[in-house]
């Protein structure tokens, strides 16, 4: 089978294009890339394309750079497709930085430039020139990581172009040549008679890549023979297929263990601890659009985290954000700069009155009412007391470290923070819950107890009520 044919073979296998949709075909000048523009220049009438050429010069390799892209606006030319071209200094980008793998921040400047343009353009599809030798190298440098079932699935012929991302509603990436050997490639060209350009940083073997094609993989094809790509493929492709059956299961499970906003701690802890990790990568690629640097020992840290964690906590993961977990429930929240613990007091006199306490976003009333035989309040955000046994003025504050009180009905006095632990209050509700003091003595915990003080009893004249509501702050 022909190049050409094989290529079609496999963009009807995966349903790569629709007639009349946008291509936008990345094109660095090498073999690969220059043959794939070629062939779907050549499909694009039969299968309904309209094709477009970006190249993105990284400013790595001086004169040879700007050489491969007047190459590539060449063939666009020739061709009459639009070209697109944009200019990066990625040495100087990495300087300022101060840090950072040229390599990958290459990859990440390329694959944003290609998803603006596409989405600017209105643009479906991003085809590359990867192919089968481009898969096995892949397979093996996540093997070598330690990938599971996903990295061993090597690159899909069809995906989102935002990895990790399965929500999204942007171009897809397509890989025409996935299933081509590079020998094929090199051939086709040879007889249409095309040049290519040859990137010379593709011969130093000191990034991994690049170490595997011409260190490790000459080795392994002289032992397993030139069948190895092909067998190679077939397993990626059996990864691939096994990979998305467990993602639907994953996505069931995922639905059992969320309420509203929240992972639920025990449900999700029910689950198998394979299935735990794919569950979690879901639903964090679902709260932050994506799961990029969130590798195996940030989702094996999470897991732990949420299994053996304290009942409160937070836990730093990828890309600015905290796993938080209040007692049952874990949520995402994005981190907080230079956030100062909240402090505040007031006073509210005997008499009554309104007070507002923007720290934690409530409205107190208070008012003095006529004693009536069996007064109770109508909810937990009120309560009942006999102003006789109160100072003329009360104290409205947030929690302190050591703060004792003495619940109604008990003699004794009880830590604030057993309170809170036994009642499962949440770390950010404690720091802002208002307190109400008479004197030194905790009065009222609105929502979780009151005190033995100013008890209403048969001598009671007058009731101060005071009301707790959300608040205008």
């Amino acid at each position: 089978m022909d190049l050409r044919s094989k290529v079609r073979e496999t963009i009807f296998k995966y349903k790569m294009f629709s007639s009349g949709e946008r291509v936008l075909v990345a094109v660095s000048g090498g073999p690969d890339s220059v043959a794939l523009l070629h062939l779907l220049h050549d499909l694009q009438e039969e299968i309904g394309l309209r094709l477009e050429v970006a190249h993105l010069q990284h400013g790595i390799r001086g004169e040879e750079g700007r050489e491969d892209a007047l190459f590539v606006a060449c063939i666009a030319a020739k061709l009459a497709l639009p070209f697109h071209l944009k200019d990066l200094d990625l040495p100087g980008m990495r300087a300022q930085r101060g840090r950072g793998n040229l390599e990958a921040m290459g990859r990440e400047e390329r694959y944003g430039y290609f998803t603006a343009l596409a989405e600017a353009r209105d643009i479906q599809k991003i085809a590359t020139g990867h192919t089968r030798a481009d898969q096995m190298e892949t397979l093996f440098m996540w093997l070598l990581r330690g990938s599971g079932r996903r990295g061993l699935g090597g690159m899909p012929p069809v995906r989102p172009i935002a990895e990790g991302d399965q929500t999204s509603s942007g171009p897809l990436l397509v890989r025409p040549l996935i299933e081509a050997s590079r020998e094929e490639v090199v051939d086709f060209l040879a007889h249409a008679g095309l040049e290519y350009r040859t990137d010379k940083t593709n011969l130093d073997p000191a990034p991994l890549r690049n170490w595997i094609r011409l260190r490790l993989l000459p080795q392994v094809r002289e032992k397993f023979g030139p069948e190895l790509e092909g067998r190679l493929a077939h397993s990626a492709e059996i990864c691939r297929q096994e990979d998305e059956i467990l993602e639907r299961l994953a996505r069931q499970d995922l639905a059992h263990v969320i309420q509203g906003q929240h992972l639920m701690r025990d449900l999700f802890l029910r689950l198998g601890e394979a299935m735990q990790r794919r569950v979690l990568r879901l639903w964090c690629a679902a709260k932050l659009g994506h799961v990029r640097g969130f590798g195996f020992s940030n989702v094996e840290e999470a897991l732990e985290f949420i299994a053996h964690g304290p009942p409160q906590g937070r836990l730093s993961i990828p890309g600015g954000w905290d796993l938080v977990k209040r007692y049952g429930k874990i949520h995402i929240e994005k981190q907080g700069r230079n956030r100062q613990p909240v402090c505040y007091a007031y006073e509210l006199p005997r008499q009554g009155g309104e007070l507002v306490v923007p720290e934690a976003n409530i409205r107190i009333e208070g008012m003095i009412l006529s004693a009536s035989p069996g007064a109770t309040p109508r909810d937990r955000g009120e309560a009942l007391f006999d102003p006789a046994a109160l100072p003329e003025t009360l104290t409205v504050r947030n929690f302190r470290h050591g703060d004792r009180f003495q619940p109604l009905g008990m003699r004794g006095h009880k830590k604030l923070k057993d309170l809170f632990i036994e009642k499962k209050v949440p770390l950010e509700v404690r720091s802002t819950l208002p307190l109400f003091l008479a004197g030194a003595e905790i009065l009222w915990i609105p929502g979780y107890g009151r005190s033995d003080i100013a008890k209403i009893g048969s001598a009671t004249r007058e009731i101060l009520r005071i009301r707790v509501e959300p608040g205008r702050a």
